[in-house]
């Protein structure tokens, strides 16, 4: 039974049938997937007291839908083709077959070193298959992934680390990025200073960086793989089981914990990717995102291999050895959909388009765009540079909470417009409210983006805090899940995202809570107090731009500028650090205390012009001041 769309008038059927009766959609694709046991009823839920199960008491194995149902068919069909860093090392190809072989020796590795059903464990890893086969190992035995960004420092692993209270770290002796070697094993012994609960460390041999191995703990992946049995039986998951948690920085200072379940997430990332890329089998499918976000969760990994397709991973990046290195790879492997952020297309555009007039691109049939909207300029380069004016955009709107797309158009379905997510995928009910939690109807209107009802991929809960979890995102609007995003539904009904309306700052598709960013500028000594604000960048969408007040005494702005970034990068990671950091003398603030980022965000983006009423600061002198200390630069 296929639940594929592939006309404009299939999507408004289906579209019409899902919301008027989601039990039985919902029913209908999840019948698609192989159960040990059916579910008793599809969905309850309660948005005010914060409770979301779906399909209740089903029984299954996410891995077991990958391989023990997709096996006879798809054996010896490429899964995950493996392009290295460096043009020059040969790549790696897994056959569904030999994946299932490496994902159960792993399984079993897992299970020697005493890791259980429902145990967390931490991947701190390059892009190499040996991530993918660590995920899906996990999840076979039941143990709960939570994959950490391998560009995050010690401090940053060690608090989610603790946060979940993880009992092994999965890592690499050292990552290739570009030219340069990144000694990560460093780091996570760095982390594990200050964590008590890791029992055990797997590394895979990558780069030959000479590593310390703590006796008792520390375990070669090659040593430990070839001492173990390639069968494995999966273990029985309940539907609302974890499968993975997966941190996002949020508007208070700590990350977020972000729980997915594993059938709803299993329905949707399958149902989602065969839709919206319009995947058919023998397509060569390529999503340049890391795993350590969750684009590469649900379309590297998930999404894809669920649905039998061959899914490309790439350990580098868009400029190395130069700026044609993603065309190459899409000439190399005929690559079919393409899936990538507006970052890395505005980065590419700068070079011209020389690199790109080197290579054919005639397999690609889609091209996608991930983790920001992405901006008018972009789209059109994109449009006519890549996809030579006949390969429709998906620009996809989603996030970490929602697990899978949630706003797209389905390719070579939905008529595209630049710069906008269009419509909901089927199951999908989007509204728009007032900042007093009315609902916009109809077109032309503008507000905050808010779902009305449960969707099968959505976040359950924030790992240890599901009171957070109920503020962060049902409380503002109740009845709703709230998004945090502003959006604009236009006059032909299209859905145009317009960015964050709460304290988080979108660099490079990467969501940094300002706050977070706030307390690494903090930690210097001579830093008194800071404010952290996001501004319009032309590569990474948004840049961040710090307000900090400092004892200068003796001490060079120069000086202070290059400890404050190192400081963020090591307590945060590299791509946290500040822009631009402004000295200033204070920090505009009500009477009741609370800092006015709104106006920093203007004077940020240099729109003084209209600052609105500063006479009800506890300090409005300061305002001018700021600007002047701005101009100055």
């Amino acid at each position: 039974m296929s639940s594929k769309i592939e006309t404009l008038s299939g999507y408004f059927h289906d579209y019409q049938k899902s919301i008027v009766n989601p039990h039985r959609f919902w029913s209908r694709i999840a019948e698609n997937s192989h159960w040990r046991e059916k579910w008793t009823k599809v969905v309850e839920h309660d948005f005010k007291k914060l409770s979301i199960k779906w399909f209740i008491d089903g029984k299954l194995n996410i891995t077991e839908n990958i391989f023990e149902k997709n096996l006879f068919i798809f054996g010896d069909k490429p899964a995950i083709i493996w392009e290295a860093n460096d043009p020059n090392e040969k790549g790696v190809t897994l056959s569904y077959r030999e994946l299932f072989i490496e994902v159960c020796k792993f399984s079993n590795v897992l299970l020697k070193h005493g890791i259980k059903k429902g145990d967390r464990v931490i991947l701190y890893m390059p892009m190499i298959p040996e991530a993918a086969i660590a995920m899906l190992a996990c999840a076979r035995i039941g143990a709960v992934h939570s994959i950490v960004f391998a560009g995050f420092s010690a401090q940053s692993l060690a608090e989610r680390i603790n946060d979940c209270d993880a009992k092994m770290v999965l890592t690499s002796d050292g990552n290739y990025r570009g030219a340069k070697v990144i000694p990560v094993k460093d780091v996570v012994d760095e982390a594990l200073k200050q964590c008590s609960s890791v029992n055990k460390v797997i590394v895979v041999k990558r780069t030959k960086t000479e590593v310390t191995m703590k006796a008792h703990q520390d375990l070669w992946w090659h040593e430990e793989i070839s001492e173990v049995s390639d069968v494995n039986i999966a273990e029985t998951m309940d539907s609302e089981d974890l499968l993975f948690i997966l941190y996002t920085s949020g508007s208070t200072g700590k990350p977020k914990g972000v729980v997915h379940t594993t059938g709803g997430y299993m329905v949707y990332t399958k149902y989602t990717f065969e839709n919206v890329f319009q995947y058919s089998q023998g397509d060569v499918y390529w999503c340049t995102a890391d795993i350590g976000w969750i684009t590469g969760h649900s379309y590297i990994i998930y999404g894809p291999l669920l649905a039998g397709a061959t899914t490309l991973m790439f350990e580098g990046i868009p400029t190395y050895p130069d700026a044609g290195r993603f065309w190459e790879i899409v000439d190399k492997y005929k690559v079919n959909q393409f899936y990538t952020a507006p970052t890395a297309i505005r980065a590419l555009q700068t070079h011209g388009i020389e690199p790109v007039l080197k290579h054919s691109l005639a397999s690609l049939k889609v091209l996608g765009s991930v983790g920001e909207p992405i901006n008018e300029e972009a789209w059109h380069w994109y449009h006519d540079h890549i996809g030579k004016g006949r390969c429709p955009i998906v620009d996809t709107w989603w996030q970490t909470e929602t697990g899978g797309i949630m706003l797209s158009p389905i390719a070579g379905v939905t008529p595209t417009k630049p710069a906008y997510a269009t419509l909901p995928m089927p199951g999908i009910l989007p509204v728009i409210l007032d900042n007093d939690g009315v609902e916009l109807i109809g077109n032309s209107v503008e507000g905050n983006l808010c779902i009305q009802f449960p969707w099968p991929s959505m976040i359950r809960t924030i790992y240890g805090d599901h009171k957070r979890c109920f503020e962060t995102y049902f409380s503002q609007f109740p009845g709703y899940y709230f998004s945090g995003d502003g959006v604009k539904r236009d006059e032909d009904g299209y859905y145009r995202i317009l960015g964050r309306v709460d304290d988080v700052i979108n660099v490079s598709g990467h969501r940094l809570g300002t706050a977070e960013v706030e307390n690494a500028i903090n930690e210097h000594p001579l830093v008194v107090e800071s404010a952290v604000v996001g501004f319009a960048h032309d590569i990474k969408g948004q840049g961040i731009y710090a307000y900090v007040i400092c004892d200068m005494t003796n001490r060079s702005e120069a000086s202070l500028n290059l400890e404050i970034r190192e400081m963020v990068s090591n307590m945060i990671g590299p791509l946290a650090k500040p822009d631009i950091i402004q000295f200033v003398p204070d920090l505009p603030k009500t009477r009741s205390g609370k800092i006015m980022r709104r106006i920093l965000r203007k004077i940020a983006e240099n729109d003084t012009s209209n600052l609105g009423d500063t006479s009800t600061l506890l300090n409005p002198e300061v305002v001018d001041a700021i600007i002047k200390s701005v101009n100055k630069k």
